[in-house]
């Protein structure tokens, strides 16, 4: 009777925990909008608690610390929207206004090409080319006017916006003070029987997570930072365009070397005429691999296992495509929590009955 009555109470606590999952995840699918200023908080929290523990472990109070850290975080944020973001948006726009000059030559270097290849050139008509280029470089003006002409005309998304930014620094402020005393909540609201489990668990996921998240992101921006540095020197004009898109998809490896020589190439062959600067680009990108390989990597983010490219990838493609920008956002960290769960769940399988 007891047997059958603990049996009982484990399938209805069972059935609660589903019960509670779904609520969970159905109430995050609903506002999902409204909480992206928590989780942006979240993750600059995430990246900033360390640093806090080791100003704390100088003799610094926590509020001290915590202040320290939130005001680098801050300068960092605010260079990039103030500094950052203006010279990406004239450096896109130089790109545009130059393609029909690009389109052109390529087209006369790439015509003799085909031709000797007996390639039908009527297929590659330039002004076809240069039409549809102007056509859709309108279009997308007129579409982006609409859009920002409605943001100013709507007052709710204009309030929405300065409520986000104001709210992300405040919530980022008290989540980094009160974060170690969140994650000592939580682990007291565990269930006994279960808490070694799921605190090793989460210090497992947190060591994933340490290693995609604050050592990747690191890289990611060393990386960037030694593409546009190199690719100035080289004279050239979308450096910094091309520098920044390498080293945010840096976080697949090889994918970063192979878009930014094949961007930075491409933009040096159309800017100097010739194909010394190509080769300097990869000699640029050479080296930045090396240096990636050789300090970026082992310091940053070490000898820990971490999620398979694919599982990168596909994680952030979902993300969007369920959540948004929250999808995006919570996609890497979501992938190595699911990836430490089924790793534990794969060792099980194999000490089982079932798989013996």
């Amino acid at each position: 009777m007891a047997a059958a009555q603990k049996s009982i109470i484990s399938d209805s606590n069972k059935l609660l925990l589903a019960i509670v999952i779904v609520v969970v995840g159905w109430l995050f699918y609903q506002l999902s909008a409204v909480l992206m200023p928590f989780f942006i908080s979240a993750l600059l929290a995430y990246f900033g608690d360390p640093l806090v523990d080791k100003l704390e472990a100088k003799k610094l109070s926590r509020t001290l610390s915590v202040s320290i850290v939130f005001a680098v975080i801050l300068v960092i944020c605010l260079t990039m929207l103030l500094v950052l973001l203006p010279l990406l948006t004239a450096q896109i726009g130089s790109l545009f206004s130059h393609l029909p000059e690009y389109v052109v030559m390529l087209h006369s270097s790439i015509t003799p090409w085909l031709t000797s290849l007996g390639f039908p050139i009527e297929l590659f008509d330039i002004n076809t080319i240069k039409q549809a280029l102007s056509n859709y470089w309108a279009e997308v003006g007129q579409v982006a006017g609409g859009v920002f002409s409605y943001m100013t005309r709507s007052g709710v998304i204009v309030l929405q916006w300065l409520v986000n930014l104001i709210l992300v620094p405040v919530l980022t402020f008290y989540l980094l003070r009160d974060w170690d005393l969140l994650v000592v909540r939580v682990r007291e609201l565990l269930p006994r029987r279960y808490a070694t489990k799921c605190i090793e668990l989460s210090l497992e996921c947190d060591e994933m997570l340490a290693a995609f998240l604050r050592g990747q992101v690191m890289v990611m921006l060393a990386l960037a930072t030694i593409y546009t540095i190199g690719l100035t020197i080289i004279g050239l004009e979308l450096a910094l365009l091309v520098g920044v898109i390498a080293g945010v998809v840096s976080f697949v490896p090889y994918l970063g070397l192979i878009v930014g020589i094949g961007l930075a190439g491409a933009a040096a062959f159309f800017q100097f005429h010739e194909w010394f600067p190509v080769l300097m680009v990869i000699g640029v990108f050479g080296f930045a691999q090396a240096i990636e390989a050789v300090v970026l990597t082992p310091r940053f983010v070490g000898e820990r296992i971490g999620l398979h490219p694919v599982a990168v990838i596909f994680s952030v493609l979902a993300g969007g495509q369920l959540f948004g920008f929250t999808g995006v956002l919570l996609a890497l960290p979501v992938a190595a929590v699911i990836m430490v769960l089924l790793r534990h769940a794969h060792q099980h399988y194999l000490t089982s009955q079932m798989y013996s």
